[in-house]
């Protein structure tokens, strides 16, 4: 599969136009680029049949809410992509393609889909405006990303229009569902620090209209505003969960080889982004689930040089623990002396074997981890792995991501190998 890369001309400074018989239903005055101007992926080449995506094998939609399709309208180097997401979906290209900019808007969503404000998330706003995009008339620049995800509700859109200069602000959101926009904020004055929000009620009146802050996302804040006494407010509560469950799965995982290899103390046990407190996850897990550490050791022995009969954390006199591969006969081998292939893969293997109880990622509250999918971002995939060892990872990931708990978005730079392998999208990402 290939997605066409769009031209960096100027950039529109609102949001698309919603779909075909919404403008009724939401706030007016969002305009822009319409749908038609966005270069799509066929869904089907990308996207699970969401029949058989149910955990229990009934109904059209999922149970557990995941991201389904990402839309990077203008953002960096893109420019109308957008990205249908399957179980284990690997962006291939060369440097410069894109590929990383996409996982860092993917995780950006997340970030404020948890709270986050504008300034957290993009510390250097100006680098993610478009190429060569002009200004408007009030010097404004900025940039625009959205996704889907599906879920009980079915599929809900989330699209965000974020201005970058001269001051970094929201300047439009909007969430829907089906032809339904349940959300839609605007600018209306630039001497606020506000966005004039319009949300579906379906009572006596058809909106709620009410200012909500201009350097956050206005679809995580639904809860702590919407009543939920009406069909149409409880609609809204649905999607906007759905929404934010599925971002606050997602999990950026960035394997620091040097950062791995030193002892670390006990603490949480929950794995850090980097992976450098592995150690202590070891020490919880082993004991808490034998047999997905079973799997693990499986999945180590299939990537690491030598017999490994365990893998195993044990603690040293000063309050710290440091993580050892027990090869049978003679003594252990410490993490510090493997290689920087090795621990990448040691450490992605565990991340797509363990589940949200056991990363440090993002927890909706009164959320069950049960219900939750989570959504693996792992930029440079293949870095420092052998063709054994990226081909038996990627598999893993693939057999995991059918199960329906785990799924994955991964870069590489060349993409042939991971072509075939089951259960799994390459994309290609042209220059």
């Amino acid at each position: 599969m290939t997605v066409p890369r769009g031209s960096s001309a100027s950039l529109p400074g609102a949001l698309p136009d919603a779909p075909a018989g919404a403008a009724a239903h939401g706030a007016g005055g969002a305009t822009g680029t319409t749908e038609d101007d966005t270069a799509r992926v066929p869904a089907q080449a990308g996207r699970p049949d969401p029949a058989r995506q149910r955990g229990d094998g009934t109904g059209a939609h999922p149970v557990r809410p995941r991201i389904t399709e990402l839309r990077l309208s203008a953002f960096a180097g893109h420019r109308r992509t957008t990205l249908p997401l399957g179980a284990v979906t690997v962006l291939a290209g060369p440097s410069g393609s894109g590929k990383t900019s996409a996982l860092r808007a993917c995780a950006a969503l997340a970030r404020l889909a948890g709270g986050a404000v504008l300034a957290e998330v993009f510390p250097d706003a100006a680098a993610w405006v478009p190429d060569r995009a002009r200004p408007d008339a009030q010097r404004r620049r900025g940039f625009r990303i959205g996704c889907t995800a599906d879920g009980p509700e079915g599929p809900v859109r989330l699209d965000l229009a974020v201005q970058a200069e001269p001051e970094l602000r929201v300047v439009g959101e909007r969430l829907t569902a089906g032809d339904r926009v349940l959300l839609e904020t605007a600018l209306r004055d630039p001497g606020r620090p506000t966005v004039q929000a319009a949300w579906h009620t379906a009572g006596s009146a058809p909106v709620t209209r009410a200012p909500l802050p201009g350097d956050r996302l206005g679809t995580a804040l639904l809860p702590l505003r919407v009543a939920g006494k009406t069909d149409g407010q409880r609609r809204v509560l649905a999607a906007a969960e759905q929404m934010v469950v599925a971002l606050r799965s997602v999990y950026a995982c960035e394997p620091r080889p040097d950062a791995m290899r030193a002892p670390v103390p006990t603490g949480t046990g929950h794995l850090l982004t980097g992976c450098d407190n592995l150690a202590d996850v070891l020490w919880r897990t082993r004991v808490e689930c034998g047999r997905r550490h079973a799997l693990l050791v499986d999945a180590v022995r299939a990537g690491c040089a030598g017999p490994v009969t365990d893998l195993r954390a044990e603690p040293l006199g000063d309050g710290t623990v440091r993580a050892v591969l027990d090869r049978g006969a003679g003594p252990a081998t410490a993490l510090a002396r493997l290689g920087d292939g090795e621990l990448r893969y040691l450490a992605l293997a565990l991340v797509l074997l363990t589940g949200p109880g056991v990363l440090d990622v993002d927890t909706p509250g009164e959320v069950p981890d049960a219900m939750r999918t989570l959504t693996v971002l792992a930029d440079g995939f293949d870095r420092a792995l052998d063709p054994a060892q990226r081909s038996a990872l990627l598999g893993l990931a693939g057999r995991m991501g059918e199960r329906g708990h785990i799924r994955c978005l991964a870069t590489v730079s060349d993409g042939s190998w991971a072509a075939g392998v089951p259960g799994v999208t390459v994309v290609d990402l042209e220059p």
